[in-house]
């Protein structure tokens, strides 16, 4: 998919080798599912809606995506799917933001989800250990070559109330794609006072970076 759609991706950091465990990104774009998937082996948490979606619908099913109502009052609900993945063994990716952004800046992680690391989940071996949260940083930063400036970021990044077939269609067009994306250390729950305060980590060290990428100077 990544030849398909144009996207060069750029790997920094190293990944999680434990399984299970959670990866934790910003989101940008549908082109993240294919960046990030192109990465790791795991299955995307993602809203409900996109099951839906022509092609990345498909995609999303094929890749056994665990598909979530983002209301309030379902949140019991995703938390218990997730568990239910994790128990299985499966490697998750989620989306904190529950929105995509424009590519600037990162949104605020919101902490729902991360009640799913308070619980715990037994390795190949059948210890009883924390789940490891990795934060992931991914940032768009060159189009066929070139690097990509503030005025272009808006055809890629699909937010708010863009249309997905009109954007898509001229995303396609637009030539060779370069993605960054940075793997940060893995935390757990235990390394903080709350899941609250792994929620915040993982907002700052996922911002930093990104920004440090816009600027073509990752501290990574």
């Amino acid at each position: 998919m990544t030849k398909i759609v144009g996207l060069r991706v750029v790997v920094r950091g190293l990944q999680n080798a434990e399984r299970p465990h959670l990866v934790i990104s910003n989101h940008i774009s549908y082109f993240d599912i294919v960046g990030l998937g192109s990465l790791v082996a795991g299955d995307f948490v993602a809203k409900a809606d996109i099951a839906k979606w022509p092609i990345f619908g498909v995609m999303a099913k094929a890749g056994r995506s665990v598909f979530i109502e983002r209301r309030p009052s379902a949140t019991t609900g995703a938390r218990d799917q997730i568990q239910d993945r994790l128990d299985a063994g499966d490697t998750l990716i989620m989306f904190p933001e529950s929105t995509s952004g424009d590519g600037n800046y990162v949104k605020p992680f919101k902490s729902a989800l991360f009640t799913v690391a308070t619980r715990q989940v037994t390795d190949s071996l059948g210890r009883s250990r924390s789940i490891a949260v990795q934060p992931v940083s991914l940032a768009y930063t060159r189009l066929n070559g070139l690097p990509l400036g503030v005025g272009w970021r808006p055809y890629v990044a699909w937010y708010g109330d863009m249309e997905l077939g009109p954007h898509l269609w001229h995303a396609a067009k637009l030539g060779t794609l370069t993605v960054e994306v940075t793997f940060h250390p893995p935390v757990t729950l235990a390394d903080f006072p709350n899941r609250k305060a792994l929620a915040a980590h993982c907002d700052h060290v996922v911002r930093t970076e990104m920004a440090c990428l816009l600027s073509g100077r990752s501290v990574a």
